[in-house]
């Protein structure tokens, strides 16, 4: 046929939109597993719990990247046929396995560490660590002493957002300098700085990172449950000082 077959992609188009969809699960499987290690740690898990979510992570990586090489091999494909109009219809199912063997054999285990998911729960899980393992180290230790500790260990964490000077209800965190703000606060700073035509430069004093960008902002998740677990240790305390009040008061009576 001149100017080559007439082939249709819309076959091809919908198993691509099928195929987006599997990753789509896949990244909430990752999401899962991300809430589930945070879990573990927070509640004082045995660390050989909270790997097993990691190697979980790690296998969710691989899914992802082999299914990535998968949907290229694709698309390089029918650019290919497309670009080339070739006479006679090629073995498309061929074409893709032998790009998709060739992008396999690149494979290195970096690549699953630099998967963005997988780089954001390791983020996290060392956040949650520090927050959170220090007090089960004290666990054996008499109260006033872990009381003491767990004041020292929150002191040197800023729950205040630098742009809002309140505590953090929603923080994220900026993936380029490490420093937290409340989300809607710095969405709002990264709006106005754009409609200005303005760089946002970080609003942590001393900072000196000059553009940061909504790209760039992942949900705190570490923080804030630092920031809940310390709302209720002083909810919790403060219940305890008024039941203690209500009881000295009917002694006194």
């Amino acid at each position: 046929m001149p100017g080559g077959a007439r082939i249709s992609f819309n076959c091809v188009d919908s198993s691509l939109s099928s195929l987006k969809n599997c990753q789509s699960y896949i990244n909430t499987g990752m999401d899962i597993a991300t809430h589930v290690a945070l879990d573990l740690v927070e509640n004082f898990n045995d660390a050989e719990d909270v790997n097993s979510m990691e190697n979980v992570m790690l296998e969710y990586a691989a899914m992802d990247r082999e299914l990535n090489h998968y949907m290229k091999a694709i698309e390089e494909t029918v650019n290919q046929i497309k670009r080339e109009k070739p006479e006679n219809i090629p073995d498309l199912k061929q074409l893709v396995k032998e790009k998709f063997t060739a992008l396999e054999s690149q494979n290195s285990d970096s690549d699953l560490q630099r998967n963005e998911k997988y780089v954001y729960f390791k983020d996290q899980l060392k956040e949650m660590k520090k927050q959170f393992c220090h007090q089960s180290d004290n666990d054996n230790e008499a109260i006033e002493q872990i009381d003491e500790d767990i004041a020292v260990t929150q002191s040197q964490v800023n729950f205040i957002c630098p742009i809002t000077q309140l505590e953090m209800k929603r923080p994220v965190r900026n993936k380029i300098c490490g420093h937290s703000y409340e989300e809607d606060a710095i969405l709002k700073f990264i709006q106005t700085r754009k409609q200005q035509k303005k760089k946002v430069r970080c609003p942590k004093i001393g900072c000196s990172h000059a553009d940061v960008k909504g790209s760039d902002l992942v949900l705190d998740e570490a923080l804030k449950r630092a920031i809940d677990s310390k709302n209720k240790q002083s909810w919790s305390t403060l219940e305890k000082s008024d039941e203690y009040d209500a009881s000295t008061d009917k002694i006194c009576c």
